[in-house]
C-alpha cells in the first residue's frame, strides 16, 4: 500500500473515522524536510500495511484542518488513533527513528 492523500474535505472519513491507526503527514512541495522523509513514509506505508494508514496532507491546500489541530511547521506528523490524537511530532527523522516512533505509539 502506498501513502493516502488526506485532503480538508476526506479528513473526517479518512482519518477520524478508519478503522485503524492513522498517521497523517502534514507536508508542502517547497518544504526541503518534508520531501527528505517522504521515502520512508512510503516504507513505512508497505512495511506497516494492515497495522497503520499513512495519509500525506498538503497544508498549502488544506488550510482546515491543520488550523485545527495547530500545525505551525512542517512535516508535523500526528498519528491518530480512534479519531484521537495518539501522538505528534514535528520535524524531519531518520528512517529508523520514524519507525521506532511509530511502533511504540501502536
Amino acid at each position: 500500500m502506498t501513502t493516502r492523500q488526506v485532503t480538508d474535505q476526506n479528513f473526517e472519513h479518512e482519518v477520524l473515522k478508519a478503522p485503524g491507526p492513522v498517521l497523517v503527514d502534514f507536508w508542502a512541495q517547497w518544504c526541503g524536510p518534508c520531501l527528505q522523509i517522504a521515502p520512508f513514509l512510503e516504507d513505512l506505508a508497505k512495511d506497516m500495511e494492515g497495522r497503520v494508514t499513512v495519509g500525506k496532507l498538503n497544508v498549502d491546500e488544506n488550510h482546515r484542518v491543520p488550523a485545527q489541530y495547530g500545525v505551525r511547521g512542517i512535516p508535523t506528523l500526528i498519528l491518530f488513533k480512534g479519531g484521537q490524537v495518539a501522538a505528534t511530532k514535528v520535524g524531519s527523522l531518520p528512517k529508523s527513528k520514524l519507525y521506532e516512533w511509530v511502533e511504540s505509539v501502536l
